[in-house]
């Protein structure tokens, strides 16, 4: 059962939500995007006090879903400490793939695939849990925004030189970068370059509708990678003709041609699977997690701490 009072933190890389619950009222407000590159703890103290001295809040329990938090930083006895507030009494610490599924399936079991700028799989099973990608835009996030994004600046590039055919994307390119020559100097020394790169994704949805072939087959290659990802992950869970339900969430999905080339992935699987639609968001599964018994199979993937 989920407390009365609850601060609530659905923290992605483009922004922080917050959601302040206090018995039948709830206050939602929002913060710049954690920066995954720095330490995670500081910034999400930073927010919890930044929130309970601007509206003079205050929550007894703290729950949060974070993106790129590590197993090193998933401590939160170390988040109650940085609070330092003698009203909260107790900290829930995990990783958002956690506080996605909890949003999109509540307790059930399924798959959930979060795609936005990074992405992440998470499959909950009768007894097991499995976390697919969500490796950083350097290591994976295959499918994600940022994914997306890279594969439409390789084919610009590659339309450039005539190692590849023209596409739509190099006038889109031009546009932030005339000199494409010096466009990747300017990129690589951008503070803020994953999200340049992911906002290109947003360019290749636009562009498939109006039947550039380029786009079409980065957003077709990245339904079948989301797919993949979610295939694999419900393998290592599932018991033996066991069905499970599929959500899939984020801005990427907002692309009606790649969630129809998901769609078509799932759609040709082995395994017995279906799309649901999510029952709610990020921000929903964060409250949950406040309330979540230990006996569900996400409990062990949560860190808790109690003063």
């Amino acid at each position: 059962m989920t407390p009365d009072s609850v601060l609530a933190i659905d923290a992605g890389q483009t922004g922080i939500k917050v959601r302040i619950r206090q018995g039948g009222s709830t206050h939602d407000g929002v913060f710049p995007g954690i920066r995954t590159h720095e330490p995670l703890l500081p910034q999400l103290v930073a927010v919890t006090r930044s929130l309970f001295a601007r509206d003079g809040a205050s929550a007894a329990v703290v729950a949060a879903g974070v993106s790129g938090l590590t197993a090193q930083e998933a401590d939160a006895g170390a988040l109650l400490a940085g609070i330092d507030d003698p009203g909260v009494h107790k900290v829930l610490l995990a990783h958002d793939s956690t506080t996605s599924f909890l949003g999109a399936m509540g307790p059930g079991r399924g798959a959930v695939v979060a795609s936005g700028t990074g992405v992440v799989t998470l499959a909950v099973g009768p007894a097991r849990v499995a976390r697919v990608d969500g490796w950083g835009y350097l290591m994976g996030d295959a499918g994600s925004g940022y994914w997306i994004g890279r594969e439409a600046l390789d084919a610009v590039m590659r339309a450039y030189d005539g190692r590849g055919p023209a596409t739509a994307l190099r006038e889109v390119a031009e546009e932030r970068w005339p000199d494409l020559e010096q466009a990747y100097i300017r990129l690589q020394s951008s503070e803020d370059r994953v999200r340049i790169v992911a906002s290109f994704a947003e360019h290749v949805a636009r562009l498939a509708s109006d039947g550039d072939a380029v786009s079409q087959s980065i957003t077709s290659r990245a339904g079948g990678e989301l797919a993949h990802s979610v295939e694999t992950a419900l393998r290592r869970v599932r018991d033996d003709d066991e069905t499970f339900g599929v959500c899939a969430i984020g801005g990427v999905f907002r692309s009606a041609l790649l969630r129809d080339a998901f769609s078509s992935h799932i759609d040709a699987s082995e395994l017995d699977v279906s799309l649901v639609e999510p029952l709610g968001h990020g921000i929903d599964g964060a409250v949950a997690l406040a309330g979540l018994e230990a006996g569900h199979p996400l409990f062990t993937e949560v860190s808790i701490a109690r003063r």
